[in-house]
């Protein structure tokens, strides 16, 4: 199993909104980075473990956990000209772009904001700190490890 920390502005798809979700599955798409793309099609697994991360918002920061799902396969908005994904390089037989289903774990039992991240020597090498504009990351087993400790959900 890897470990992974996923990126998303709450008022476009946040934690509540996978909760909600039926059975809390939802459908990670809309990336639109090569380095994420890669890392999602290329070193995601059914089981991988996710940090569900608030970004872009007024308290980023990890809300919850969830797991992969599903293998990764072609995100369907990069064939849909309605959407703000859609991409017209992309073709069925050639797709551009993947996604993967992720199953709702659970909220944090302490939203970890940021800023304390960054305040953790432990933490000081993950790619959040260091790279934090990717969607995609991802997390060492112990930096794993850490934020289950720090948001009291071991």
């Amino acid at each position: 199993m890897k470990y992974w920390l996923f990126k998303s502005e709450p008022d476009a798809y946040s934690i509540d909104d996978l909760k909600n979700e039926e059975n809390g599955v939802g459908r990670w798409d809309g990336i639109r980075n090569y380095q994420a793309r890669n890392l999602l099609r290329d070193k995601t697994s059914v089981g991988d473990a996710i940090i569900f991360y608030h970004s872009s918002c007024k308290n980023v920061g990890v809300a919850g956990y969830a797991e992969v799902l599903s293998a990764p396969y072609p995100d369907p908005l990069q064939f849909d000209p309605e959407s703000k994904y859609y991409d017209p390089k992309s073709s069925a037989e050639n797709p551009r772009w993947v996604c993967v289903d992720v199953k709702y774990t659970k909220h944090v039992s302490r939203f970890l904001p940021l800023s304390e991240i960054k305040q953790c020597d432990e933490l000081n090498e993950m790619v959040l700190v260091n790279r934090s504009r990717l969607s995609i990351q991802p997390v060492k087993e112990t930096e794993w490890l850490k934020i289950k400790e720090l948001t009291k959900n071991s």
